[in-house]
């Protein structure tokens, strides 16, 4: 159901189950390292240290300097890799889950501006849907007419 607010997605429950472990949120229980975040995410160690770069994720750290990813922190993996696959630029997804109360969940509405520019990238994400269509279409009618392509020269 939509309602006309832009909204940031949630994600699933706080407590995750990783090999056995329980690792909640708010870093409560023992958190896992970059390899088994990334299994369990779907994203690569590599894209997991990128977000770490660009400030959309702050993984925690081990005694011995070894990332360590609590719940919240696979969560927000899970919702920027989400909007990384929507289209939008991680600049747009950093200000989009930063709260400047400090608060680690995500904002539930968007600010106007925000919304603004998420609508702009929705619009360019609709124009090319509308062309990938047409190139289907044109597609789909070489297929039925018999494969024949009609030749100038």
């Amino acid at each position: 159901m939509n309602t006309g607010e832009a909204t940031v997605p949630r994600t699933r429950a706080s407590i995750l189950h990783i090999r056995g472990k329980k690792v909640a949120s708010g870093g409560v229980d023992r958190g896992v390292q970059i390899g088994e975040a990334a299994r369990v995410t779907g994203a690569t160690a590599r894209s997991l240290r990128f977000y770490e770069e660009e400030g959309l994720i702050q993984p925690g750290r081990c005694a011995n300097g070894y990332r360590d990813y609590c719940a919240a922190t696979v969560d927000r993996v899970l919702v920027v890799r989400s909007l990384l696959e929507s289209g939008l630029p991680t600049a747009l997804i950093q200000r989009m889950l930063c709260d400047p109360t400090g608060s680690t969940q995500p904002a539930t509405r968007l600010p106007d501006a925000l919304r603004a520019e998420v609508q702009l990238y929705r619009e360019r994400v609709a124009a090319r849907v509308a062309r990938l269509t047409a190139q289907l279409s044109a597609l789909d009618d070489l297929l039925v007419g018999g494969g024949e392509v009609e030749r100038h020269g």
